[in-house]
Order: structure tokens, then C-alpha cells, then sequence
């Protein structure tokens, strides 16, 4: 058998279906950001990142990189173990009781990373619970889908944000039996919020056990950076609260915060957790740093919502096809996979803005886009020379804009696109 036929041909698959992915070779400047040095080969040259998931910078702060910097020298660069051998330290053991305070529960439990954490709670969960029927959100992340699925347990997919539909399947399955809604906040693709009162209101009223995902929204939302439950007054009537320590808070890992018994459980049970080395201590302890500088600081929610708004406006003001969102993401329509990869490639080339092109399966075909996060770090400076180049670009590959206001490009800088069939992806 020929093995890497079979793999190669995968390969050449998606590049068919134009989802083959192309990483971005990048250095961030602490300091700088958003600038950061792009690099291929040998070349080397200076652009500015659009699309990072370090919403608030917290990544660079000062505070964090010190508390990095101070625990590695104290204690080394890695745990040295799994939590139950060796690899509970200190500065972990901090991190879970300032994360279980921030979303006001009585315990917390750290993983190596949110899809980990997503994975390992959710099936642990539906797994301990008798013959559980989990309730899905059909836009849930890649992590809890597959965590439903390792759970083992039946499943049932509402329309995204239906409530009525989610009633329904409720109702079907009895007040007796053990339920799981699992579903999201801040939902990352498109910006939009999960009515997350009446998802509430119906689990109490239909007796199932509640499961959010906030990583789009810890650190970004709420007066101490809780997120949009915190915001929104209704963490203590959501049972299990998932987030990351990657994206607003600026370092790595995930977790879940929840009543004792319930974080026990997983702690005990969660294979996703018990067999992986621990969170290193240096890391531990520049995510408390930033935990505890954005509870008591609302400067950076404040820029960075200021700067979302504003970049929301000014792209729409020169009819480009921002899409609707009630957050901090900024999803921008291309509709055609090949015009967003050349899209992100002319950005980046000619421009010098990086933004990662967002292509099936992340989101549904149709709907490729670019999908901007800016933060507090990023100017009105920037702002302006983004949509400078969004327009060239979109008149360059004859993306269309809103109203059809297309300006003139000398034929010279103008391009033919690739064109694509719909039908083939």
C-alpha cells in the first residue's frame, strides 16, 4: 500500500475545495503591537496583524511579561508533571481560585488549552450524568462538538440562537431526564450573542444543567472582565462557565468554573485532563497578573470597544460589506474562497496588513470572510489605512461593495480573479 498517496490525496483535496491553510511565519514586538515583523524565507519586513485573538494587547502588558519573566526565574520553564504527580504548583493553584472569584463560583480547573477544556468537561459531564441528552447549539465551536460526540451520550442540535426550537426539544425529553445545554456567548465567526436569559430561564423551567462557552467574552465584557453572563447578571444561574486564558487575558490555557462537586467531578474523571503535564508555572502566573489587572481596570474594554465601533463605521462609510455584529469582531463578506485567499494575500503583499482569510469549514460556504479584530492598540491612524486598503483591494478583485460603489483603479492595478464554481466549494 502506498500510504502517502492517500495522504497526499487528501492534501490535494483541499486544495481543490480552496481550504488549503497557508500559516503566516510571524514575530510579535512586545511593545509594538500590533505591528510585527512577517517573514518569508529570507525576507523579512514590518506589518500590522488584524486579526489576532489578543483582543486587549494583554499579551505585551508590562505586568504580565514581569510575572513571566519573575516566576520562570523562581521555579524553571515547565511544571514538571501532570497535576497529580509533581505538576500542581503554586502559581496554578492561584490562577484557579482568581478564576473561580472572576465568575463568582465556588471552584475552577485549569487546562492546557480551551479546546482541551471544551473536550474534556463537556463529555466528562454528559458521561457521569444517566443517559444524558445533550442540546447543542448548531454553531458551537470545533471543541464542544467534539466533546458532545466523546460523551457518548444522544444528542440534540438546535437552530442557532432558537430559542423556541430549543423549548421544543426540551419539552420532548421530559422533566425527569438529565439535560445539557451547550452553547456559546459570544459566537466568534459572526459577533452575535446568545440570548443567554431565556436559555437560562428554560433550563430552570425544564430542569437541564447549563454549559457556556465565554472565551470570546472573558476579559472583554462585564465590569471586572467576567464576560457577557457577568454583564448580563446571570453567572450565578449558569451552571458550568467555560473560558480561555488565550485570547483577552493575553497567555495560554483554558478552564471551566463551576460548584465544587461538578469541578471535582471532571477533575476526577476527565482523562483529558488527568493524563496531561500542567500549565507551567511562568505561564500561570502572567495569566493571574492579567486577570487581576483587568478587574479592576476598564481602560482596556473601554479602547478596545471605542475602536471596534469606529472601525465598524469607517469600513461601512466606504461601503464595504461589513456583516452585522453585536461585538468586538469585525466580519467583513467576501462570499467566494478563492477571492478571500487572494484578498488576505494582496492585503498582506501589497499592503502590508495581515488578516487571515476564513474559508469552509469554520464558517458555511458562501460566507468566506475576513474577520477583523481590532483592539485598543490599533490607532484611528490604522483604522484609516485599513479601509484604504480594503477598498483597493475589493476594487482590485471586483469583490462588491454595498450600493455597488466601486472607485476606479488605473487598469494597470487592476486584477483578474480566479473564478470559482459555488458548487465546487
Amino acid at each position: 500500500m502506498n500510504y502517502s498517496a492517500f495522504f497526499d490525496q487528501a492534501i490535494g483535496q483541499l486544495h481543490a475545495e480552496r481550504r488549503y491553510r497557508v500559516f503566516a511565519d510571524l514575530e510579535r514586538r512586545a511593545g509594538s503591537f500590533p505591528t510585527a515583523t512577517f517573514r518569508n524565507g529570507t525576507a523579512s519586513r514590518d506589518i500590522t496583524v488584524w486579526c489576532s485573538n489578543d483582543y486587549l494587547g494583554m499579551g505585551q502588558h508590562t505586568k504580565v511579561v514581569r510575572a513571566m519573566q519573575e516566576t520562570a526565574e523562581r521555579l524553571g520553564a515547565g511544571a514538571g508533571g501532570t497535576r497529580n504527580i509533581s505538576g500542581t504548583n503554586h502559581p496554578l493553584v492561584e490562577l484557579e481560585t482568581e478564576l473561580a472569584d472572576l465568575h463568582g463560583k465556588e471552584a475552577a480547573l485549569v487546562f492546557t488549552s480551551g479546546f482541551v477544556s471544551n473536550e474534556a468537561s463537556i463529555s466528562t459531564i454528559a458521561r457521569l450524568l444517566p443517559n444524558c441528552l445533550v442540546l447543542s447549539d448548531e454553531l458551537n465551536h470545533a471543541s464542544m462538538i467534539e466533546g458532545v460526540r466523546r460523551s457518548g451520550a444522544e444528542k440534540k442540535i438546535f437552530r442557532h440562537n432558537d430559542v423556541a426550537h430549543l423549548e421544543s426539544l426540551l419539552k420532548a425529553a421530559g422533566p425527569e431526564r438529565a439535560k445539557l445545554i451547550v452553547f456559546e456567548s459570544v459566537y466568534s465567526m459572526d459577533g452575535d450573542v446568545a440570548p443567554i436569559l431565556e436559555i437560562v430561564e428554560l433550563a430552570e423551567r425544564y430542569n437541564a444543567m447549563t454549559y457556556i462557552d465565554e472565551v470570546h467574552a472573558v476579559g472583554m465584557y462585564g465590569n471586572r472582565g467576567g464576560g457577557i453572563t457577568e454583564r448580563e447578571g446571570l453567572a450565578h444561574r449558569i451552571d458550568v462557565i467555560e473560558g480561555t486564558l488565550a485570547k483577552a487575558f493575553g497567555t495560554l490555557g483554558g478552564y471551566i468554573t463551576g460548584s465544587a462537586a461538578v469541578i471535582d467531578a471532571v477533575r476526577s474523571y476527565a482523562p483529558g485532563f488527568i493524563f496531561t503535564t500542567a500549565l507551567p508555572p511562568a505561564i500561570a502566573a502572567a495569566a493571574t497578573a492579567s486577570i487581576r489587572h483587568l478587574k479592576a481596570s476598564s481602560a482596556e474594554r473601554e479602547g478596545q470597544a471605542r475602536q471596534a465601533n469606529r472601525t465598524k463605521t469607517v469600513l461601512r462609510d466606504a461601503r464595504l460589506p461589513v456583516m452585522a455584529s453585536d461585538t468586538h469582531i469585525v466580519p467583513v463578506l467576501v462570499g467566494d474562497p478563492e477571492l478571500c485567499k487572494q484578498a488576505s494575500d494582496r492585503l498582506l503583499e501589497k499592503h502590508g496588513i495581515y488578516i487571515q482569510p476564513i474559508n469552509y469549514p469554520t464558517v458555511p460556504r458562501g460566507t468566506e470572510r475576513l474577520r477583523i479584530t481590532p483592539t485598543p492598540l490599533h490607532s484611528d491612524g490604522l483604522i484609516e489605512n485599513l479601509r484604504d486598503a480594503l477598498v483597493e483591494t475589493w476594487t482590485a478583485l471586483g469583490i462588491p461593495f454595498h450600493a455597488d460603489n466601486q472607485p476606479a483603479l488605473p487598469q494597470s492595478d487592476r486584477v483578474v480573479p480566479l473564478m470559482v464554481s459555488k458548487a465546487g466549494g
